[in-house]
């Protein structure tokens, strides 16, 4: 199967099996019709909003069904989407409305804020669009190179940096989706990503194309283990998407196994290293399940390379690959010069390919550091260190500037030292990764000169803090630990010494 329109497909399958269930968030489902009347509603009500063409809509919410129809909506109303969780601390909203000049904001949830300067659909406004009887087709879609969604990752000075995904990068990753993995006829797909989070697409649009459902675990649920556990083993799973992370979570529970959840045929892991110890674990649990590591940068559409782990790799390699490149991606590994590397020399990761992004929004000096034309083809620096055997075979081997994956989010560290040296009770402060023995980041460390303050022990301090940086940083990006000294190294140049304060952390 392969798709020509995202947009077309998933309409084809309401009226195909309008009855189907599109969409489980804890047993409250919707169906392919209710998809279909919602987005046609909203792609109605937004034209008559006379908008300008060109700019994007931020949708603010969570991980409910009126989140999808509003994404689908706006797409058919020939918007890119811009998702912004519910989560993101009020800082960020303001950010990237500052950052996108969007044509509207749509509150799937209620908004934290005021917006203004733009029109804001409220949540109540959107009820009484989709409650609407507008039977109408829309046929302004989204296509070809015109953005389909912009995801907003982690930026280096405190901005983060909006990444334009056209309709043709998705549709490139939809159909290897589709004809690379062996994925099951109307796959029952689990949906835990958030939407903000580009790991989400993996799970979102195949599934929708194939008239599968997606089955929801949401925030609430997955923070809370006893939740987790007691409603996995009843949701009928045969596709799962998740970072390793999340995967390690799931495995501290003894019948997460093919015993308790016996549909459950294909893994697919995305957003940081797949560990050989989570693997082989996950292959003892679920032997007969098809397990897929796979890897790819946001600027390149969700991921680009894929393996399966059989028994043979997990014996074979005790770091595993990342896999092959999709057939119409081209993967070179390169020098500080930009020459193509011979095999088994470690350079960095470069992908060119329909899966590439136009490049960052609004911001053309960025976009012209990391997105270049080679040989014809706009290419996408991804600043990961890797190299390639002889087979073509893709490894990688961990990051050429200090960015780095915690829990499958991309984090910018400049970015967090920019907000811990912000903080009214730090004077001076840095951030480091602190690694496991499987070279996978388990930690982030702040090393903290502490202003005078009247907190009694260290770990008060740290709650206040902690308080603080939560108004303006996504949770994932707030240090998980705190050493406070009275000063921290230098090098000659007077600079901090990073180098010397990872040896210590990882010593």
């Amino acid at each position: 199967m392969k798709i020509t329109n995202v947009i077309q497909a998933i309409d084809e399958e309401a009226v195909r099996k309008p009855q189907q269930i599109a969409y489980d968030y804890l047993g409250q489902t919707h169906t392919y019709q209710d998809l279909k009347k919602y987005s046609d509603a909203l792609a109605c009500h937004i034209a008559k909003m006379d908008l300008d063409p060109q700019a994007p809509i931020m949708v603010y919410g969570e991980q409910n069904f009126e989140m999808i129809a509003t994404f689908i909506g706006v797409v058919k109303s020939g918007h890119a989407y811009i998702p912004i969780d519910k989560h993101s601390p009020n800082e960020r909203l303001t950010m990237i409305q500052e950052i996108a000049k969007p044509a509207a904001c749509i509150a799937v949830e209620p908004l934290p804020i005021t917006i203004s300067q733009i029109p804001v659909v409220t949540t109540q406004d959107l009820t009484q669009v989709f409650e609407s009887s507008i039977q109408a087709e829309w046929h302004q879609k989204v296509k070809n190179e015109q953005d389909f969604y912009i995801i907003f990752t982690s930026g280096t000075t405190g901005k983060p940096k909006g990444v334009q995904i056209s309709h043709q990068n998705l549709t490139s990753f939809v159909n290897w989706m589709l004809t690379d993995f062996g994925l099951p006829t109307s796959p029952v797909c689990l949906a835990q990503a958030p939407y903000s989070f580009d790991l989400s697409v993996m799970s979102l649009y195949p599934t929708l194309v194939s008239g599968g459902t997606l089955r929801v675990l949401p925030k609430q649920v997955t923070d809370d283990f006893k939740q987790l556990f007691a409603y996995l083993p009843k949701m009928a799973l045969n596709e799962w998407v998740s970072t390793p992370s999340f995967m390690d979570i799931c495995l501290l529970q003894p019948t997460f196994d093919a015993k308790h959840l016996p549909d459950l045929s294909h893994f697919l892991f995305c957003g940081e290293e797949l560990t050989h110890q989570t693997a082989s674990l996950l292959k003892q649990r679920f032997p007969k399940a098809h397990i897929y590591n796979t890897y790819g940068p946001t600027e390149t559409t969700v991921a680009v390379s894929a393996l399966e782990i059989t028994s043979e790799v997990l014996q074979k390699y005790d770091r595993l690959p990342i896999g092959k490149s999709k057939a119409d991606t081209t993967i070179d590994i390169v020098d500080s010069q930009g020459n193509i590397l011979p095999t088994d020399q470690e350079g960095e990761i470069v992908i060119s390919g329909p899966g590439v992004s136009k490049g960052y929004l609004n911001n053309p000096q960025k976009t012209a550091h990391a997105f270049q034309q080679i040989k014809g083809k706009l290419s996408y620096h991804s600043g990961d260190l890797g190299k390639k055997d002889v087979n073509g075979m893709l490894f990688y081997r961990g990051r050429l500037d200090f960015q780095i994956k915690l829990h499958g989010y991309r984090i910018e560290l400049e970015e967090v030292n920019h907000y811990l040296n912000m903080q009214t009770l730090i004077k001076q402060a840095v951030a480091v990764p602190k690694y496991d023995r499987d070279h996978k980041v388990a930690q982030l460390v702040a090393y903290v000169i502490a202003k005078e303050n009247v907190f009694k022990t260290d770990m008060e301090l740290v709650l206040a803090i902690k308080k603080d940086l939560q108004k303006m940083m996504m949770p994932y990006m707030i240090p998980n630990r705190f050493v406070f000294k009275d000063n921290l190294p230098l090098t000659a140049n007077g600079k901090i010494d990073i180098k010397s304060i990872m040896s210590e952390v990882n010593s």
